[in-house]
């Protein structure tokens, strides 16, 4: 019986993305969580809003906290000087497309990146947050040679969870997206990580970490719908799902920073606190939980007799 029990729980980590993006941007994701069903965060360690994130993080000691590794479109934590390869003048490179082709080319140094991906998560535990899990800005961090990277310095700091950003969409949700033109680029692109995250997996084994978790909402980024957001809830299956998500007020600072969603992030505050989100999760029996309490969570359920 606890066996079937454990095999059927369904637990949901509700994550909300560039936590430290802007104020506006964190007053939504504590809202989102406070008011909603939002259950994690991953922090931006250097970006405008960054502190005042770490101040709303310790008032709100719910809400996981984890690392949103930056490499692209941002500023480094280290100094310019230590990292001539990954951040010429002073920031990084503007696009991912940018970033992966210059590691193609062999121009950044692979020793750099591991100084300041570490100092990264240096920098959040240093504002007295333990990391419940750690992904990445763009998802730049799945490119396997990076990902190992990142894997390791998981280990070392005993973060347990890292994400995979490779959807497995449905047949329905994969053909939808085809009338859409931005769900249509984000489903090809989905597609396409396809080899990269078998690698990712097999590097996490041989880390010793456990497998990420199953990966929710990269075809829908910026298009939700009250609709698609509680179908994407009930079709949790058994185990742990992670849900990505980028709620947000706009505000004046979200003008100056490069970044395609603005009135959506508004929009999924809204849709992460409405009532029809909320009785989703309840009729659908799971379980919400933050990065650093969802394998808990699944654990209780296999105790139950």
């Amino acid at each position: 019986m606890s066996s079937m029990r454990a095999s059927s729980a369904r637990v949901l980590v509700v994550n909300g993305d560039d936590f430290g993006l802007t104020d506006g941007v964190n007053r939504g994701i504590v809202d989102a969580h406070t008011k909603g069903i939002l259950t994690s965060a991953s922090v931006f360690p250097n970006a405008a809003a960054t502190e005042d994130a770490f101040a709303l993080a310790a008032r709100v000691p719910t809400l996981g906290i984890g690392v949103h590794l930056t490499l692209v479109d941002g500023t480094p934590v280290l100094q310019a000087g230590r990292l001539p390869t990954l951040a010429p003048g002073g920031r990084f490179r503007t696009t991912w497309v940018e970033f992966v082709a210059a590691l193609f080319a062999r121009r950044i140094a692979f020793d750099e990146i591991e100084r300041e991906l570490t100092a990264q998560v240096d920098r959040v535990r240093s504002a007295g947050i333990q990391p419940t899990h750690l992904d990445g800005h763009k998802h730049v961090h799945t490119y396997p040679p990076v990902f190992a990277i990142v894997a390791a310095i998981a280990r070392r700091f005993a973060i347990r969870t890292v994400r995979i950003p490779r959807e497995r969409p449905g047949l329905r949700l994969f053909m939808s997206s085809m009338v859409d033109s931005r769900a249509r680029r984000q489903a090809i692109e989905n597609a396409a990580l396809a080899t990269w995250a078998d690698h990712d997996r097999r590097i996490l084994a041989r880390e010793g970490l456990p497998p990420a978790p199953v990966f929710s909402g990269r075809v829908l980024t910026g298009l939700f719908t009250e609709h698609s957001l509680c179908r994407a809830i009930g079709n949790c299956g058994p185990g742990i799902t992670e849900l990505m998500t980028h709620p947000g007020y706009v505000d004046a600072a979200l003008d100056d920073v490069r970044t395609r969603l603005r009135r959506e992030r508004a929009t999924e505050v809204a849709l992460l606190t409405s009532a029809a989100v909320l009785d989703a999760v309840r009729r659908a029996g799971i379980t919400l939980r933050s990065h650093g309490t969802a394998t808990h969570a699944l654990e209780s359920h296999a105790h139950v007799s």
